[in-house]
């Protein structure tokens, strides 16, 4: 009989002891209460819309420019693409919004090459397009080197498709 006063004592205690974990309990005991619970989802009926026909606004986009083998300076046809990247800039749609600018290599070089000579090619086309007026807050630059290729070739078709300057607005 002893025994099972004795086991049925445990195991009171050990239930008790369980419960002393739970966070619940430590709540109440700190006189916090718990969060009230969520409010009925309340369904609105559905409204009528009446679709009014606006002149959709002409999309541009900004496009990459590619540079020469071991080199980071902007050549006249990227100068020219860059220019027309202008009026995405201008756009009223686009006033305000940041752009980073990323420096993109081919395979060949080392890791630590790449990563600087990217990084040049980011720089120099921020800097050419402040120079045509564009707020230098607004573009951020960064490099990839070589570790983010657009055409994963082996060959000079696809070294020269990696060698750019990629856009990608932020906002």
């Amino acid at each position: 009989m002893k025994r099972k006063s004795f086991a049925l004592m445990f195991i009171t205690v050990l239930i008790i002891f369980s419960l002393g974990g739970c966070g619940c309990f430590y709540q109440q005991m700190k006189g916090e209460t718990p969060p009230p619970a969520a409010p009925p989802a309340v369904v609105a009926p559905p409204e009528t819309k009446v679709e009014v026909p606006v002149a959709a606004p002409v999309a541009v986009s900004l496009k990459d420019i590619n540079f020469d083998f071991d080199k980071y300076n902007i050549r006249e046809t990227d100068a020219a693409i860059l220019k027309e990247n202008l009026a995405w800039f201008q756009a009223r749609e686009n006033s305000g919004k940041k752009v980073k600018i990323e420096g993109h290599c081919d395979e060949r070089g080392t890791v630590e090459y790449n990563l600087v000579l990217g990084q040049k090619r980011a720089d120099s086309t921020k800097n050419f397009l402040v120079g045509l007026g564009i707020d230098g807050k607004l573009l951020e630059t960064v490099s990839y080197g070589k570790e983010k290729p657009f055409d994963p070739g082996h060959n000079e078709a696809a070294w020269a498709k990696n060698r750019r300057a990629h856009f990608l607005a932020l906002q």
